[in-house]
């Protein structure tokens, strides 16, 4: 089936099940995804364009040959997607926008059909996340807008690797790729944490693997040290999002809550700047520090990292296998999902 026709029939389920403000928001998917489709080229024809940027072409060429690896040696699923390319000529492809109650940092959630209820609602134009984000505001919700370069259509259709995707890191090129290409592989309804901790586990194994294969231990030292970064900035996020918890549910008024907050929010900025030091000033971090941080920035820091030790340990039970290791994860999968967060608790202990 053609990908327009399925586009038309999945928007004609949606029409019938939803109320007219959903119509509207499926169709502005339905749009989006219809431009990036109607633009792609296969990725073997836009390296031997000569128009193409040097920059670029060796990007792709990296590419091409992550996507390969990811099919032979992560065992991921072999189809079309990330053999098409599509210049999208703008940062990011989708806008999520997060939200939270003013005194909560439990991340508001949206049903839809095949993907289940999420944390976030993302949008292909900017300018529709921030009208969304603003009736939101006038709702008293903190909410958060940011930036994707990436979105998976979970096998729905061939997806195609898109400009916004080729970081000048080589870790990060094939590491979106291989996470990408993991939700194709797995995915729970309802389950976001899950989910991203599977597509995050598998691409940590993957670069490795990578590196490993390319005989590239400077690229794989320099990637370790930038993951430790994110994990101790991680770490930093977390600290003062559970002192928000904690906050939240004490019987203070709201105004007493608003000040505290403010005072927490001033150290994170605080303790962010004595990290910085730690790290002999790197500041890969300012930009978004920089912004007027509020829970819903920090709603969803736990979500890709929870259960990465769980997925890791369950690798190494079976031998580093990634076929056998597929196969427990759907078991882990087809558990209520009571059952399946126990089985990784036990994986972690």
């Amino acid at each position: 089936m053609g990908s327009r026709i399925k586009l038309l029939l999945i928007v004609a389920i949606f029409s019938l099940v939803q109320g007219c403000s959903s119509i509207s928001y499926y169709w502005e998917k339905v749009q989006g995804h219809s431009e990036i489709l109607n633009n792609q080229r296969p990725i073997k024809e836009v390296i031997a364009d000569s128009k193409t940027k040097l920059e670029t072409r060796q990007r792709l060429i990296n590419a091409e040959k992550a996507r390969n690896f990811a099919s032979q040696v992560l065992k991921l699923p072999d189809n079309d997607s990330y053999k098409n390319y599509v210049d999208i000529d703008r940062d990011y492809v989708v806008w999520t926008v997060v939200a939270t109650p003013a005194y909560s940092i439990k991340p508001k959630q949206w049903c839809f059909l095949i993907v289940g209820c999420l944390s976030y609602r993302g949008y292909f134009s900017k300018q529709s996340a921030e009208e969304f984000a603003a009736d939101l505001k006038k709702k008293n919700m903190d909410v958060y807008i940011s930036g994707t370069k990436a979105y998976s259509t979970l096998g729905w259709f061939d997806d195609p690797l898109l400009s916004s995707m080729l970081y000048k890191s080589e870790a990060n090129l094939v590491g979106i790729i291989f996470h990408e290409l993991a939700h194709q592989q797995m995915y729970v309804e309802d389950d976001t944490a899950f989910n991203e901790g599977f597509a995050s586990t598998v691409e940590l194994l993957g670069i490795k693997a990578w590196f490993e294969q390319m005989n590239n231990k400077k690229g794989y030292a320099e990637y370790q040290l930038a993951k430790q970064r994110d994990k101790e900035f991680k770490q930093l996020l977390n600290k003062t999002r559970l002192k928000l918890k904690a906050l939240y549910e004490l019987s203070l008024t709201n105004e007493k809550k608003r000040q505290e907050k403010k005072l927490l929010f001033v150290k994170l900025k605080n303790d962010y700047a004595a990290l910085k030091k730690q790290w002999n000033g790197y500041g890969g971090y300012d930009a978004w520090m920089s912004k007027d941080l509020n829970n819903a920035h920090l709603a969803l820091v736990a979500t890709y990292n929870d259960w990465i030790p769980a997925f890791k340990a369950l690798f190494k039970k079976l031998n580093y296998q990634f076929k056998d290791f597929y196969k427990e994860v759907q078991v882990l999968a087809d558990k209520p999902k009571q059952q399946r967060e126990n089985s990784l608790l036990q994986l972690m202990e």
